[in-house]
């Protein structure tokens, strides 16, 4: 059987009257990459702190590591990396000073060789010097990873880690996540971006406290089973208008110069599209796949917020 390294069942969090997280679930083997997708607010932040030992769960149960969830989370602690949303380290320290320090919080030894390898595995050596509040964006996301690596962890917990990245930088962050799941690191990754979503093993959707979906990446589509239409032409508004709240149509979203239209119900929703196409003759449709982006706005739209 698959060893899991994360196994926890029902945990719930509320602040005030408001449930956060609502008897999540989530079991995850070890190695493996899962990502967490959701609106802002939805809970990923909340699940990832319980899960790492930061926050306690009001209820539930299950063990990260082989240690309780509720009993046991400082040694939880001591075997997990976790890198926050926000650059949390010191900018009037120099890269090596970041990591140098670091070390000695976890009271590691052979600092200064554990220091050497955290630089070598994130390319960082050349710029070891220079201050961190210097670094962009993509270097201060390497040093943060550096960092949270430093002590070998088992587990790592990744908060929406590339916001605001450039994409050369996003794509070599992910190549040294797949670098540690080859060496048996689980990685839990909250993510906004579609494109680093499908670079998961599995997938989480949480909206509003509530786990929604949950599966391999390659198992989605089917369990959606979301049939897509896409319309392009110029004008697009008054298709878009018409497909609006017409039958078989859950979605209708933008991308780029063409609209893509979805639903549930193959049958209503080609109906409604071929009606557009005979009141609008300029456009042109087509049968699509549906794909990750169409099927998480599709999710996104039929969640009610909690906070309203």
């Amino acid at each position: 059987m698959t060893e899991l390294v994360i196994d926890v069942r029902d945990l719930t969090k509320s602040f005030g009257d408001r449930v956060v997280v609502d008897h999540f679930d989530l079991q995850v083997p070890r190695g493996a990459i899962y990502g967490f997708l959701g609106p802002n607010g939805s809970g990923k932040t909340t699940t990832i702190r319980m899960v790492c030992g930061l926050l306690k769960p009001e209820s539930g149960e299950g063990t990260v590591l082989g240690f309780d969830v509720l009993t046991e989370s400082p040694k939880i602690k001591e075997r997990v990396g976790y890198m926050t949303q926000k650059f949390s380290l010191y900018e009037d320290l120099s890269i090596r000073e970041n990591l140098e320090f670091i070390s000695r919080l976890y009271g590691l030894d052979h600092r200064a060789e554990r220091v050497d390898k955290a630089l070598e595995d994130l390319g960082l050596s050349e710029r070891q010097q220079q201050l961190a509040g210097k670094l962009s964006g993509g270097w201060k996301q390497r040093l943060a990873l550096a960092a949270c690596m430093i002590h070998e962890p088992e587990v790592l917990l990744l908060d929406e880690p590339t916001a605001g990245v450039d994409p050369k930088a996003r794509r070599d962050f992910w190549d040294a996540i797949r670098r540690y799941s080859a060496q048996g690191v689980t990685t839990l990754v909250s993510t906004h971006y579609m494109d680093e979503a499908v670079q998961c093993d599995s997938i989480a959707y949480i909206a509003y406290g509530k786990k929604l979906l949950d599966a391999p990446v390659s198992e989605i589509p089917k369990k959606i089973g979301l049939a897509c239409w896409r319309i392009a032409g110029r004008p697009l508004l008054p298709a878009q208008e018409m497909l609006e709240g017409a039958p078989g149509v859950g979605l209708v979203a933008r991308f780029g110069a063409e609209i893509h239209a979805c639903g549930e119900d193959p049958v209503a929703l080609e109906q409604s599209v071929r009606r557009v196409k005979a009141a609008q003759p300029h456009v042109e449709i087509e049968k699509i796949e549906a794909g990750f982006e169409e099927i998480f706005i599709y999710l996104m739209a039929g969640s009610h917020d909690t906070f309203q």
